[in-house]
């Protein structure tokens, strides 16, 4: 009778499971769980597996997920390639789609979070950036993030939080959140963007209890939670043990994986639905029967194998791969044993195969061709033997050496052979990149960070530069990780990651104290610490800007005086300008600012490499992006004196000219302003930002047909540029020309329907040309859009006056008062209603 047949991979996943697996009690535990109705007081609902490096955690997880799947259960297992609770549910979606189970409500919530989160980081920028044009500038979209982590609206992406402060932003965060209200089609949205969680998981669970119906089980796995519990602890704390997300089926296990227990200040109360597992070395019975099944039973050997090993699994299996025929044949097994297992096996093939297969971090059948160097055919055969090796992890469709077997693989080639060492990461380094520009053809280079594909190809390319030493590797890292740092803390943290990864691995100091420094200043400081070591070590800390800038403050006024003059009240901010309810500022400038770290940043210039400089173009970079965030929270002195620090280092940098020009502006330095913005347009003629704000302060020192020549300049660059087209309309209530005026604001709301301060800005004009009908209804459109905007209440109340609306007008005028205490315009006109209904 013939056999059935069985697959090579699943021969594979046997043997491993036989070879490295010999938690008995464990396997056991859990197996016999689903044995167990969940109704009966010994059933385990969660399962939280904890031990060293090398104890066999993942093993152990693979091998409960094995164990679940015989008992007929839908499983997912997730690590720490997923970096927030959205990311774990698309891996879970993922995954339980390839076995038959889609959860197409799940995918759906998934995508419009995704939609919604690119508009609330949209609605963000068009709040805070000050690029008047409201396009992302340099650093822009990071500062859009900025603002919603700083205003407590997106926990955990937090990129220059730290510089942001909650007491000055307190004002704009119910400002931002009455924008989103607006703009989203439901308050569901708003959540979805505000508190992701609390919208995805309850659809999480009605899926799950959907899916529960065709199952016995539902078993999520997840794995390396020492990196994933700062996000995803409270979370399951959540999930598990309250009703906020809703019921879940009573067949859900849930198995987590970490180096430390769980925490006993969450999970303490809850021992009674979770079994915790300590995983130690193994036992001596355990490791002496892995070395018997894999045939090593001589006594001798087996108690060298045991004294130098200490019962870690990973390093039990790799002795026992060598079939020591003596005791003198078993080595330290953290250095040596590598080249006892490489001695045993015969076919020279292998043995570089296997040695060159822990060059990458991680490895598939295309990488492990190039590594390999060698015909497709040839490669094919050798990876699948290398999956057979004991100490190769297995990571979805990939394979990852153990670091305790990795590391000395490395340090052996690194030392054998330092020019095949540089090859061998050379010729990975060309496949990195000739596959990155591959996905790069044809595609917006501003969507590239986004694309996890190429994320991963551009960090293995720079992780096999680092680790060959290329003479611009690191300073490539670096630029990159500017770059990666206006995307978010944890992009930031993988760009950390390779060079920590690349120090370590190819034994470089200088990388390593990269990768040391620049790890610690994100983990106590977010990415504007990583942004200030960078500069710190290369000598460019700001210093202060010399003499006293003036300190302006002001009400919350409307746009106009009903009598078409220009109010008092601060300078106006593009893209949050005056008369769309701005962030309140207020510059303390008597002072010098804090006294510098000396001391500190002497240590930091010691430790830095010597043979790395960093490009002054990047290092302007970093000022620029450490003044948008200064320019987020209304420091504005800040700001110039980064953009001072960056034009000492790029001097005829036409952008930080703008940007610093439009700052100075609004400090109400508008001589300054004028002078910085004239030179930029010099230099870049096409830059219609230069050009909008060169008429803004020109307009503000008296000189309304240069602010008209400047602001023809922008328009015929931009003839949608909505800041630009206000700005011109004021410059025609300057010059006399109502007519002129209104036309510029109608384009103005056409070109941007949802410009709640075009719309405002438009009702002033139609008041002041005696329509108040139509401006009320200007009005109600700017706060349809922006329902927080005093300064259009206050405006409306005006037009309900000259209405005769007395209590429409007193109702307006208080509600602006009650937005912005400080409002001196608004009191006055609400005094002139009372005195008018007062008689």
């Amino acid at each position: 009778m013939a056999r059935g047949r069985v697959s090579l991979q699943e021969l594979v996943r046997r043997r491993t499971r036989a070879g490295l697996v010999a938690r008995s009690a464990e396997r056991e535990l859990f197996r016999g769980n689903f044995d167990t109705a969940p109704e009966d007081g010994r059933h385990r609902f969660l399962f939280h597996v904890h031990g060293t490096a090398g104890v066999g955690k993942t093993r152990l997880v693979k091998e409960f997920e094995h164990l679940a799947r015989e008992q007929g259960a839908l499983t997912a297992y997730v690590n720490e390639t997923s970096g927030s609770v959205p990311e774990v549910l698309e891996s879970v979606c993922r995954q339980f789609a390839l076995r038959g189970h889609r959860l197409k409500d799940l995918e759906r919530m998934l995508a419009t979070h995704r939609e919604r989160r690119h508009e609330a980081e949209t609605a963000a920028l068009a709040a805070l950036d000050p690029a008047p044009d409201g396009a992302p500038s340099t650093g822009g979209m990071a500062l859009a993030r900025a603002g919603l982590a700083g205003l407590g609206l997106v926990p955990g992406v937090a990129p220059f939080t730290a510089v942001l402060d909650p007491a000055q932003l307190a004002h704009g965060a119910d400002r931002l959140r009455s924008v989103l209200a607006a703009r989203f089609r439901s308050h569901e949205d708003v959540r979805l963007v505000l508190d992701p969680a609390s919208v995805l998981t309850p659809v999480l669970t009605d899926e799950l209890n959907a899916v529960a119906s065709d199952v016995p089980w539902i078993v999520l796995l997840l794995d390396t939670y020492e990196r994933t519990s700062p996000f995803l602890d409270a979370w399951l704390h959540d999930l598990l043990t309250t009703d906020r997300y809703g019921a879940l089926p009573d067949t859900v296990v849930v198995v987590t994986a970490g180096q430390h227990p769980a925490d006993p200040a969450r999970w303490g109360t809850f021992a009674d639905f979770m079994t915790s597992l300590p995983l130690q070395p193994f036992t001596e019975a355990e490791a002496r029967g892995l070395l018997a099944e894999r045939g090593v039973t001589a006594e001798p050997v087996v108690a060298e194998a045991l004294r130098l090993t200490g019962g870690l699994p990973v390093l039990l299996s790799t002795i026992a791969g060598t079939r020591p025929a003596g005791p003198e044949d078993v080595t330290d097994p953290s250095a040596t044993a590598v080249e006892r297992f490489l001695k045993w096996e015969q076919d020279p093939g292998r043995r570089f195969a296997a040695l060159a297969g822990a060059l990458p971090r991680l490895l598939d059948a295309d990488v492990f061709a190039v590594a390999a160097d060698c015909d497709r055919d040839r490669a094919e055969e050798l990876y699948a033997w290398v999956e057979t090796l004991p100490f190769a992890d297995r990571l979805g469709g990939r394979i990852r050496y153990h670091d305790i077997v990795r590391a000395p693989m490395l340090r052996l080639q690194r030392g054998r052979s330092p020019r095949g060492w540089a090859d061998g990461h050379g010729r990975l380094a060309q496949a990195f990149r000739r596959w990155r520009e591959q996905t790069e053809s044809g595609r917006d280079t501003g969507t590239l960070w986004l694309d996890e594909t190429w994320c991963e190809l551009r960090l293995g390319e720079l992780y096999h530069r680092l680790c060959a030493a290329g003479p611009t590797a690191v300073s490539d890292t670096l630029r990159d990780l500017v770059e990666a740092c206006d995307q978010g803390e944890a992009l930031a943290a993988r760009w950390v990651r390779v060079l920590e990864d690349a120090g370590r691995d190819a034994g470089a100091p200088g990388v390593s104290a990269w990768g040391d420094r620049l790890s610690a200043a994100l983990a106590s400081g977010g990415t504007r610490a990583v942004l200030d070591t960078l500069l710190d070590w290369a000598g460019h800390t700001p210093l202060p800007v010399p003499g006293r800038l003036p300190v302006r403050r002001g009400g919350d006024e409307p746009s106009t005086t009903p009598g078409g003059g220009v109010p008092a009240g601060p300078p106006d901010f593009p893209g949050d300008p005056v008369g769309a309810d701005p962030m309140l500022w207020d510059l303390d400038l008597a002072g010098a600012p804090a006294d510098v770290d000396w001391m500190s940043q002497e240590q930091a210039r010691l430790t830095t490499p010597a043979d790395v400089a960093l490009p002054a173009p990047l290092l302007a970079r970093i000022h620029r992006d450490r003044a948008l965030a200064h320019a987020a929270r209304g420091d504005h002195t800040s700001a110039v004196t980064e953009l001072s620090g960056a034009l000492a280092l790029t001097p005829d940098d036409a952008r930080t000219l703008a940007l610093r020009g439009e700052y100075l502006r609004a400090l109400g330095l508008h001589a300054e302003a004028v002078a910085d913005l004239e030179q930029a347009t010099a230099l870049d003629p096409a830059d219609a930002y230069a050009w909008a704000s060169l008429g803004a302060a020109r307009l503000t020192l008296g000189h309304p047909e240069g602010a008209r020549t400047a602001l023809d300049h922008a328009l015929a660059l931009r003839p949608d540029y909505t800041w630009a087209l206000v700005r011109r309309a004021r410059v025609a209530r300057e010059l006399g020309d109502p007519e002129g005026r209104l036309a510029a604001l109608d384009r103005a709301v056409a070109a941007e329907p949802d410009s709640a301060w075009a719309h405002c800005e438009r009702g002033d004009a139609l008041r002041a040309a005696d329509r108040d009908r139509e401006a009320l209804a200007a009005y109600d459109r700017a706060l349809a859009l922006d329902p927080g905007y005093a300064s259009a209440y206050a405006s409306r109340g005006v037009a309900h006056h000259r209405l005769g609306h007395l209590d429409e007008a007193l109702a307006d005028l208080d509600r602006a008062l009650e937005l912005n205490p400080s409002y001196a315009w608004a009191r006055e006109r609400r005094d002139a209603v009372v005195q008018h209904r007062d008689g």
